[in-house]
């Protein structure tokens, strides 16, 4: 039986640190040192999946016995990638922008083994439905869920944010929060390491 690998989430995110925590696995945080930048000509997929990847690669040097997990979400719509916002200012117009609008979102999950170098990876995509909406309930929601302004897209679906959405597409719940969970447990048994 080979060594049991700390498992180290590399993502500063609360919300997938507390998606994480629900799988009852002991783990450990680190923030990633990777450049998000976008590259031009990228696909919503391939930047979420390049991102992901090199969060989890960035920390390799630091955790060099670990299975790393990375994760990056990225929102299309109208042929464009949607960022966090960071402010309610840019989050009340991204809302009003979306209002009506099917959205992609695009969940890239990696394991990566630092003593093996084996990397799995995929990509969860989730369709989500956005509810028209008034510039007066947009004002509401982001007074009510401040840390929607950390959300891609602005859509914190898993707090107040339902009430934003109409409708959503998904194999997996969890993807939309940030951290396609159904894959990650293949990924973690694939290393040897049982959820249940």
């Amino acid at each position: 039986m080979s060594e049991k690998l700390p498992l180290v989430l590399g993502s500063s995110s609360v919300f997938r640190h507390a998606q994480l925590e629900r799988l009852g696995v002991a783990f450990q945080t680190a923030s990633p040192d990777f450049d998000e930048t976008p590259v031009a000509g990228e696909s919503a997929e391939q930047t979420a999946l390049r991102l992901a990847s090199g969060k989890a690669q960035s920390l390799a040097a630091q955790f060099p016995r670990a299975l790393i997990i990375g994760a990056d979400q990225v929102a299309w719509c109208n042929n464009q990638q949607l960022g966090k916002p960071m402010s309610v200012a840019k989050a009340q117009q991204m809302l009003a922008e979306l209002s009506g609008q099917r959205i992609e979102f695009c969940s890239a999950i990696v394991l990566l083994n630092t003593v093996s170098g084996h990397l799995q990876q995929h990509v969860d995509k989730t369709v989500v439905t956005m509810r028209t909406l008034s510039a007066e309930q947009i004002r509401r929601y982001l007074e009510r869920e401040p840390d929607a302004v950390y959300c891609a897209g602005a859509a914190k679906s898993e707090g107040l944010g339902a009430a934003l959405l109409e409708k959503i597409d998904s194999s997996d719940p969890n993807a939309l929060i940030g951290l396609p969970v159904f894959r990650l447990i293949d990924f973690l048994k694939n290393e040897g390491v049982a959820v249940l």
